[in-house]
């Protein structure tokens, strides 16, 4: 088990990149829903974890606005994989105090997905424990362009002064308005990019990219990240005196 964090040495927020489900089931001569399967029985471990870790908010991506790319067979069965997930997990978190929201655009989503999430959200408003936020259909220059649409429409219709919009207005228009940026991204699987994930977010979040496939991402390893954290200096562009 993950070790505790002293108050305040760890990261508030972490956020998530989930990948290598394909080829963790790829190596195991499985189809890549086995994989996806087996990454969703990783979250709830992850998310148990967070409390004794001191994380309070954990942002994971589940499927990007890029993802419908891949064969409709996948994509269909990703679909169907939420629908479980939400419809299985949905007593548990709300029993464990995990307060769950979703970012992203639904539009494209089928409505009954929609109908579950935001039933979710709202079985789960009053919990105090730990924030799930879950990214479906997600774009961080999605959510930009969104963001920006709906502040342009403001300025238009008088709500908004645009001599008054600066880098402190953009953020209250995003999904993650209600949110705190994350402290801390983790990616598994080797790769070492950001794939359009929480692009305005993470402006000074603190990297890390392990090769590790996301079924096999255990609460230690990532106990270990977030102990790494409280290692580093941030000086958010200033120097240390």
């Amino acid at each position: 088990m993950p070790k505790p964090i002293r108050d305040g040495a760890g990261p508030r927020h972490v956020a998530i990149i989930m990948d290598g489900n394909g080829r963790w089931a790829q190596r195991r001569g499985r189809p890549r829903l086995f994989g996806h399967h087996a990454g969703a029985k990783r979250v709830r471990e992850i998310v148990e974890a967070c409390p004794d870790l001191g994380v309070g908010y954990v942002t994971i991506f589940a499927f990007s606005t890029e993802n419908w790319k891949r064969t409709q067979s996948e994509v269909a069965g990703l679909m169907s994989l939420f629908r479980r997930y939400i419809t299985k997990e949905a007593r548990s978190l709300l029993g464990e105090n995990v307060r769950v929201r979703f970012i992203g655009d639904r539009v494209r989503l089928d409505s009954k997905l929609v109908t579950l999430m935001d039933e979710l959200e709202q079985l789960t408003a009053g919990c105090t424990g730990v924030n799930l936020t879950i990214a479906i259909n997600y774009g961080g220059r999605d959510e930009v362009a969104r963001a920006t649409k709906r502040l342009a429409e403001d300025v238009a219709a008088g709500r908004l002064d645009p001599a008054s919009v600066d880098e402190e207005t953009l953020p209250k228009y995003l999904d993650t308005c209600v949110l705190p940026d994350p402290d801390l991204v983790i990616r598994t699987s080797g790769e070492a990019r950001i794939s359009n994930f929480l692009l305005w977010q993470s402006a000074y979040a603190e990297y890390e990219f392990v090769d590790t496939l996301w079924p096999d991402f255990s609460a230690d390893e990532f106990g270990s990240l977030v102990s790494a954290y409280g290692s580093r200096e941030r000086r958010y562009g200033g120097v240390k005196a």
